[in-house]
């Protein structure tokens, strides 16, 4: 037993579940959890409604980027798109949250702000994606393994 607990302390600070490791999916998942503080007390049905909705759409970036990345490069390509989509229902979240008093000046400029970052965030992920696997295709013939695969972790 203590020869295990000595392997553990020397091997890296690396997750179980690598997505956790994904600087974009900890940001996500700040998003999401700035969302839910924000829109915690509603004043009206109206208001309930599109807090439920905002919180669930904030949820689905997070929720893409961990389901896309145990998946294959083309499958998280199309999850981490999906979770594209998921920002933009965001950005109209916060410009009706906005528009109806449910958010100050303040918060819609932040979530503006994380939303944008989420935004390069997930896009430097797919151009890294798409690129690693033009050079997997590159490098087919040779002998040796690429490691580009693990740029997106």
């Amino acid at each position: 037993m203590e020869q295990d607990e000595k392997m553990t302390s020397l091997q890296p600070n690396v997750s179980f579940f690598r997505f956790e490791d994904l600087r974009v999916y900890g940001k996500a998942t700040d998003y999401a959890t700035w969302v839910s503080n924000q829109v915690a007390s509603p004043r009206n049905e109206s208001e309930r409604t599109l807090a439920a909705s905002f919180c669930h759409s904030a949820l689905d970036i997070a929720l893409n980027i961990a389901e896309g990345s145990s998946r294959s490069k083309n499958q998280f390509d199309h999850n981490l798109k999906i979770a594209k989509t998921a920002i933009r229902e965001c950005v109209v979240y916060t410009e009706v949250a906005h528009n109806l008093g449910f958010f100050e000046d303040a918060n819609y400029e932040q979530s503006r702000e994380y939303l944008m970052e989420l935004t390069r965030m997930i896009g430097a992920l797919i151009i890294s994606l798409q690129r690693s696997g033009e050079r997997r295709h590159e490098d087919a013939t040779d002998s040796y393994p690429s490691t580009s695969d693990e740029m997106a972790y």
